[in-house]
C-alpha cells in the first residue's frame, strides 16, 4: 500500500520539481516508510511507499530497462508470475512483475495480475506513460488534464494540493452525494479531476490519452448449472486460495471482524489456513458503540473469536469521541462517500496501526453472492413489487434544500444499462451494478481512506477474480432462497464455523448518527446551516428544523448526517480549512 503520482506531458516539457515535492508531500499519510521519485524527459513519476513486501529491497520506483514503474496495492500473485514466466527479477517486490509483462506483452500486462492495483508506469524508449487499476477499484487512481499533459495521483486531494487543479465542486456530483451517498462513474466532485476506472489500463502518449483497455472484475453470461454440492467444493478451494494470497506479507496483519457473514468466512478461513501453517492465532479488532440504541456486534465477534481461538480486540466508541474525531475522518475522504461506517471503520485503523500495517476485511461478499435486500426486490418484476435499486433518494422525502436535485440518478442509469448484459439474470445485473458504482466509489474509497489515513493496509479476500468464478454466475437459488440471501455462502459457514449461526436474519451495521445529531441538534444545526457549502444549496430555517428532529424518522437522520458530512466536507477540500478542534469548534471557526 502506498501513494502514487506523477506528470506526462507533451514532448519537450519538464515537470516541476517544486510540483512533484507537493505531491509527494500530500500522499506522505499513504507511505510512511520512504519516498522516490524517477524524471526523465517530460516524464514524472513519486511514489510513498509503505513496505509490506520485501522491506529490504523493494522500495520503488522499480526498473527493468528503459521502463520504470510505482505502484500502490499488492500483486498477490508475484511469485506465481515470476516462476510462469521464467521472469528476471532484481527484488523480491510483488510490483516488479508487472513491470517485467509490461515489457513483453505491452498493454495487456495487467491481464495476468491478480490483486488489487493501482500502477503507473513510464517506457521512455516507447515515450509511452500507463496507468492501471484492478478490475474491482480496490486501489484508487485518479487524473487530470494540466497544461502541457496530464497529472495523476493516488487521491484528488494531491492534485489540489500541488496547484495542479482548482478545487471546485462538479454540481451534478454533488447532487449523486446527497441523493445516493456516493458519487458514480470515472468523473469525480472535483471539477476537471476524473477516475481511471476499476479494470480500466490507459496509455499516454505525448501529454494524451492515446488507447484504453478495459478488464471486467466479473464474468460474462447467464447462471451456469452446477449442483449445490459441486458449487460448495469449488467455493472451499476458491476461499482456501484467495485467503492464503491474501496473506501473504512480510509485516504483522490481522483482520477487522464484526459479527456479520462475510467477515466471520475471512476468519474461518484465516484460522484454517494458520492451524495448517503453524502460525499465530488471528488476531481480529471489532468495533462497538457505547451508546444506547446503537447495534453492537462485540458479543457475536467475541463468540467467534473464541470458537476459532483467535485473539480478540474491542474498539468501544462513544459519542464524544465521534465529535472530537469527525472533522479529521471526514477530511481523510477527499473523494467523498457519505456512509457513517466511516466513523467506526477510522477507529478500528488507528487501534489497529498500534500492532499491524495489514489487515484482512470482508467487503465484498454482499455483491458477489447476493446478501442485500435490494436484490431480492431487484428479482420481482414491477408488476409483482419489484423495483430497480437506489429509486430513491435521500432528499426526496426531507423539504431543505433550495432545489430539489435533478439529473443524480443518470450515472446509475447508465451503470444499469452496462450491467445487463446478455444472458444475466436480474439478481446478476443488479449485483453487477453494485460491483460497478457502489463498491469502489463508497465501500472501498471508506476503507482505502479511513485505513491509509493511519498508514494500514486493508485487503479484500472476497474481491478476488477466483472467487468471482466462482461466485457470480451460480444459479439465483444458490444466492438467494425466500427471505435469505448469500445462500451458498451461509451453508459453507454452517459446515466450517456454526458459531456463526448463518442462518439467523440479517442484522445489518448501524450507526445511531440520528440520536446523535438530534442530542446537539439545536448547537449543531445552525452551525451547519451557516457554512458556505450548505448555505449555497439549502434554506437555513429548514437545516436548523432538521437535526433538531434528527432522530425521529430514518431518512431525516439520513438527511441531517448527509449535510453535516458535506459541510465538514466543503469546509477542508473546497475551502482548504483544516480540521483543527472538535465539529462544534471546527464549524464555528471563521
Amino acid at each position: 500500500m502506498c501513494g502514487l503520482a506523477g506528470l506526462a506531458l507533451r514532448q519537450g516539457l519538464t515537470p516541476d520539481g517544486a510540483t512533484l515535492d507537493a505531491l509527494t508531500r500530500a500522499l506522505a499519510h499513504r507511505g510512511p516508510d520512504g519516498a522516490g521519485h524517477h524524471v526523465v524527459g517530460p516524464v514524472a513519476l513519486a511514489h510513498t511507499r509503505l513496505a509490506i513486501i520485501d522491506l529490504v529491497t523493494g522500495d520503488q520506483p522499480l526498473f527493468a530497462g528503459p521502463a520504470a514503474l510505482v505502484g500502490n496495492g499488492e500483486v498477490y500473485n508475484y511469485r506465481e508470475l515470476r516462476e510462469a514466466n521464467q521472469l528476471r527479477c532484481a527484488t523480491g517486490s510483488d510490483c516488479e512483475p508487472p513491470l517485467h509483462l509490461w515489457r513483453r506483452d505491452g498493454i495487456a500486462f495487467a491481464d495476468k495480475l491478480r490483486g488489487m492495483y493501482a500502477i503507473a508506469l513510464a517506457d521512455r524508449a516507447a515515450r509511452q506513460v500507463v496507468l492501471a487499476r484492478d478490475p474491482f477499484g480496490i486501489k484508487p487512481l485518479y487524473v487530470a488534464e494540466v497544461p502541457g499533459g496530464i497529472a495523476f495521483a493516488s487521491e484528488p486531494q494531491a492534485l489540489i494540493a500541488a496547484g495542479l487543479v482548482p478545487p471546485r465542486v462538479r454540481a451534478a456530483a454533488r447532487a449523486e452525494l446527497l441523493q445516493l451517498q456516493f458519487t458514480t462513474g470515472a468523473e469525480t466532485i472535483f471539477e476537471g479531476i476524473s477516475r481511471i476506472l476499476p479494470g480500466e489500463t490507459v496509455v499516454i502518449a505525448d501529454g494524451a490519452v492515446a488507447e484504453r483497455r478495459l478488464r471486467p472484475a466479473l464474468p460474462e453470461g447467464g447462471p451456469e448449472v452446477i449442483s449445490g454440492e459441486a458449487a460448495l467444493a469449488r467455493l472451499d478451494m476458491a476461499l482456501e486460495e484467495s485467503v492464503a494470497l491474501h496473506q501473504r506479507s512480510d509485516v504483522p496483519y490481522g483482520m477487522f471482524l464484526s459479527g456479520g457473514i462475510d467477515s466471520a468466512t475471512v476468519l474461518a478461513m484465516m484460522a484454517r489456513l494458520n492451524a495448517k501453517g503453524g502460525t499465530s492465532p488471528v488476531l481480529a479488532f471489532t468495533a462497538g458503540f457505547d451508546v444506547p440504541g446503537a447495534a453492537d456486534e462485540r458479543a457475536q465477534a467475541a463468540a467467534l473469536a473464541r470458537a476459532t481461538g483467535a485473539r480478540h480486540v474491542t474498539v468501544a466508541v462513544t459519542e464524544q469521541d465521534v465529535w472530537r474525531h469527525l472533522p479529521e475522518i471526514v477530511a481523510a475522504m477527499d473523494d467523498p462517500a457519505a456512509d457513517y461506517a466511516i466513523i467506526p471503520t477510522w477507529f478500528l485503523a488507528r487501534r489497529a496501526r498500534e500492532e499491524v500495517k495489514v489487515v484482512l476485511s470482508g467487503e465484498g461478499g454482499d455483491e458477489l453472492f447476493g446478501g442485500y435486500g435490494r436484490y431480492r426486490a431487484a428479482m420481482k418484476p414491477w408488476w409483482l413489487g419489484g423495483k430497480a435499486p437506489r429509486a430513491h433518494g435521500c432528499f426526496d422525502r426531507v423539504d431543505v434544500l433550495r432545489a430539489a436535485p435533478t439529473g443524480w440518478r443518470d450515472g446509475i442509469v447508465a451503470a444499469e444499462a452496462a450491467a445487463a448484459s446478455a444472458g444475466r439474470t436480474r439478481l446478476q445485473a443488479a449485483q453487477a451494478l453494485d460491483v460497478a458504482d457502489w463498491l469502489p466509489n463508497d465501500l472501498l474509497i471508506k476503507l482505502d481512506r479511513c485505513l491509509m489515513a493511519h498508514g494500514v493496509e486493508g485487503r479484500t479476500p472476497l474481491l478476488d477474480t477466483g472467487i468471482a468464478a466462482a461466485a457470480f454466475r451460480l444459479p439465483d437459488a444458490l444466492k438467494v432462497q425466500g427471505h435469505t440471501g448469500k445462500w451458498l455462502l451461509r451453508q459453507w459457514l454452517a459446515r466450517h464455523l456454526p458459531a456463526a449461526e448463518p442462518f439467523k436474519p440479517k442484522q445489518g451495521f448501524t450507526v445511531p448518527v440520528g440520536a446523535w445529531i438530534e442530542r446537539v441538534g439545536d448547537r449543531l444545526g445552525p452551525l451547519v446551516a451557516a457554512q458556505p457549502g450548505v448555505a449555497e444549496i439549502a434554506r437555513p430555517d429548514r437545516v436548523a428544523s432538521l437535526f433538531r428532529h434528527a432522530g425521529g424518522e430514518k431518512h431525516r437522520g439520513f438527511a441531517a448526517w448527509h449535510l453535516l458530512f458535506y459541510a465538514l466536507w466543503h469546509r477542508r477540500h473546497i475551502e482548504g480549512r483544516r480540521p483543527e478542534g472538535d465539529v462544534f469548534e471546527v464549524l464555528a471557526a471563521r
